[in-house]
């Protein structure tokens, strides 16, 4: 479900705030409370918010966001990503893919290249590159996790090991201000690690709501990757911590660059 331009922006209060109360939102908005209350219990109900008495507060960091409401969370901006990280991959190459909206926007994107070979745990990427010949796709065997199409657990990991790819596209639930690339599922990590691991170039993608979130699971380090694609320039101590470590950052605009497709 798409967000009303208020409900939007009572995400990004909460985001700031933490926690909102009822009574100040109507205020902040010129609505009744009932239609601030209404609009808590649509964004509760996509798992973008949780409801306490008199207000909502941003989700704790043990569980993730539902699958859909991830897709609606800063789309503009996924998208932007998704260009710009195609734009790094050229045409005749093999790269790997992970589970997440980013790493989806990024696929959608490569169906303009040539020669490619895409080794992935993620069904939605496998349906998103379906039909474009001049893609080869493999499929990681595992265990399907029905809530985001995504195939983890050990055979997934021992399938990863026979590849060594030249690039591998990776997301994350959160980063912590000390380069931590965290997630939630412990299956799903031990894949994201194997991926990292069979690849010679790690291109990172994530928008910067990744900095305001935490995850208890953790992938690798920001410093273990070559490239990191994102909507805003990371915070002072993450960005010092990648430019220490030589990785490039790359941050995008609202305007597109022009399409590359098969551009280095």
């Amino acid at each position: 479900m798409a967000l009303l331009p208020r409900q939007a922006d009572i995400l990004a209060l909460a985001r700031d705030a933490g926690r909102l109360d009822v009574d100040s939102l109507a205020a902040r908005f010129g609505v009744s409370p009932q239609t601030i209350r209404k609009d808590l219990n649509e964004l509760c109900d996509q798992g973008l918010l949780e409801r306490y008495h008199g207000g909502a507060m941003l989700p704790s960091g043990v569980a993730n966001l539902a699958y859909e409401s991830r897709r609606q969370l800063a789309t503009d901006a996924k998208r932007l990503i998704g260009q710009r990280a195609a734009e790094l991959i050229p045409n005749s190459c093999s790269l790997l893919i992970n589970i997440g909206t980013t790493t989806e926007q990024v696929a959608t994107a490569l169906r303009g290249h040539k020669g490619l070979m895409v080794i992935t745990n993620n069904m939605n990427v496998v349906n998103i590159l379906r039909g474009y010949d001049e893609i080869e796709v493999i499929v990681a065997g595992g265990v399907l996790r029905h809530s985001d199409g995504g195939i983890v657990g050990a055979p997934a990991v021992e399938f990863l090991r026979q590849f060594k790819v030249d690039y591998a596209i990776i997301g994350v639930s959160a980063i912590d201000e000390d380069g931590g690339l965290l997630d939630f599922d412990y299956r799903e990590v031990e894949v994201a690690r194997k991926i990292v691991e069979s690849a010679r170039c790690v291109i990172l993608v994530a928008d910067s709501l990744k900095y305001e979130r935490s995850a208890p699971v953790r992938i690798g380090h920001v410093s273990e990757v070559d490239h990191f694609v994102t909507d805003a320039p990371p915070p002072e101590r993450l960005a010092r911590i990648c430019a220490e470590s030589h990785v490039t950052v790359s941050v995008v605009t609202d305007r597109p660059r022009a399409a590359a497709a098969g551009a280095p």
